[in-house]
């Protein structure tokens, strides 16, 4: 049985993550593969430089204004699961379990299982691996990142900063030099618009670009092992989030510039093919993108790590889940029993990585759930005026409205356009209920919920 001793919010893993730090999982979190690949796929959805870099903009205006609704959750209930702990508060126990059973059944495995996989294919570039191989590999990353963050979260947060630094510093170069020492030409932006924009090509084409800025909310998931919670996290998520819509605009101009858009679309691996029209690398375009898509992944596997198991760690400690989930490792300080239960889901989900195109159908798995929690903001401000508030939210109403507007159009998109996918993914979600009615008929009342002040 966990203690149920902890600080002024009842957090019991010690506070240790400065805003560097929590900048860095941010960051390191968000950017893995997918900067690589999707632009790609939203040239092919798109076909006009015009509507790509709209598509683009709109994209990170909706993770900005998530973070800046976020930001003000964070900051007043600085918990363990973040997204989950909102969800508590602000609903009640019912959503709270369907996000983490979300995140058990489908969400956290698949992202470390396909982040690990993606790792071990580019290693193939450089060291040639059957395909058994590289679900070995992969598995044996999940491993090692989950022993690193087992071994406590400094020294996961400075591998992480090292790594944030190392793949930031080398997406900014490379969007320099392509810009300054690449074959490209402004007359792939000409015609910008070569016919009417599809509101509905836009918004599938959003849930692909989401997808590459996914992890703008995860560092709230680390929220109750930040320092000075009330002024960090706010930053971290505004400061972190920005700085990378920065990154991937300048980016995907930078691939306009140096590709056509029809040869882009042509292009799964678009970083690599611009990447060979940069002079200054002189044919090594491709060994140097993987390098540094293999640096990338491994922030974004290590981040994933540190963020998912705190979910089922808040779960654990808030009476929805197995009370040994909520273990905190007495040598370590670290959620030990959690981190070691995604470390299995990871990889058993990649040995078993034939389930890669099933867990496709569940991107969107994780939206509703952000779209309540950004509606939390407007719940807890009318329930909860007592509760203490460091950060308000920027432009409330309208920034967290945006935010809400925009995740729910993007379902009901999908839903419109591919409901069968779309249906699987609220069927797991809500084969979540009758698992919660037995749970809470076995486990007995949830003990207290602890907010800041109380």
């Amino acid at each position: 049985m966990p203690s149920t001793s902890g600080d002024a919010w009842g957090e019991r893993l010690p506070r240790r993550l400065g805003l560097w730090s929590a900048i860095a999982v941010l960051v390191g979190s968000t950017i893995g593969s997918g900067i690589f690949r999707v632009p790609a796929g939203v040239a092919e959805r798109l076909g006009d430089p015009g509507p790509v870099m709209l598509a683009w903009v709109l994209g990170g205006a909706i993770a900005v204004c998530g973070a800046l609704t976020l930001a003000e959750l964070a900051a007043a209930l600085p918990r363990s699961g973040g997204v989950f702990a909102y969800l508590l508060e602000g609903f009640g126990p019912l959503p709270a379990f369907l996000f983490g059973w979300s995140e058990l059944t489908v969400i956290r495995a698949s992202a470390l299982g396909a982040i690990a996989t993606i790792f071990a294919e580019y290693l193939g570039y450089f060291i040639q691996l059957t395909a058994p191989q590289v679900r070995y590999v992969a598995a044996g990353a999940v491993v090692l990142v989950g022993l690193l963050n087992y071994v406590g979260v400094e020294s996961a947060a400075r591998f992480m900063n090292l790594i944030t630094a190392l793949k930031y510093g080398a997406l900014a170069g490379l969007t320099l030099l392509a810009l300054t020492a690449g074959e490209g030409s402004v007359s792939h932006f000409t015609p910008a618009w070569s016919g009417g924009l599809q509101l509905s090509l836009l918004a599938t084409a959003l849930i692909s670009i989401m997808w590459t800025y996914d992890g703008w909310a995860d560092l709230s998931f680390i929220g109750g092992e930040v320092k000075d919670p009330g002024r960090t996290l706010p930053l971290a998520l505004i400061l972190g989030t920005g700085s990378i819509v920065v990154v991937y605009l300048l980016l995907n101009f930078a691939y306009i510039y140096l590709v056509p858009l029809a040869e882009m679309a042509a292009s799964p691996l678009i970083a690599a093919t611009a990447a060979e029209r940069i002079t200054v690398f002189a044919g090594a375009g491709g060994a140097i993108i993987s390098g540094v898509v293999m640096v990338s992944c491994l922030g974004a596997l290590t981040g994933s790590m540190m963020t998912g198991p705190r979910i089922f760690f808040a779960m654990a400690d808030r009476g929805l889940f197995f009370r040994a989930i909520a273990r905190v490792s007495p040598r370590y300080q670290s959620p030990s029993v959690a981190i070691w239960l995604a470390t299995v889901l990871g990889v058993v989900y990649v040995l078993f990585n034939d389930f890669q195109q099933l867990a496709d159908k569940f991107i969107l798995g994780i939206w509703p759930f952000y779209a309540l929690a950004v509606a939390a903001v407007f719940v807890l401000r009318r329930t909860r005026p007592d509760l203490p508030r460091p950060y308000l939210t920027w432009g409330y109403p309208v920034v967290p409205l945006l935010f809400l507007l925009a995740s729910v159009g993007m379902v009901l998109n999908a839903l419109w356009t591919d409901p069968l996918n779309t249906g699987i993914t609220f069927g797991i979600i809500l084969a979540g209920i009758p698992v919660y009615l037995a749970w809470r008929a076995r486990a007995g009342p949830m003990p207290e919920t602890a907010a800041a002040g109380d």
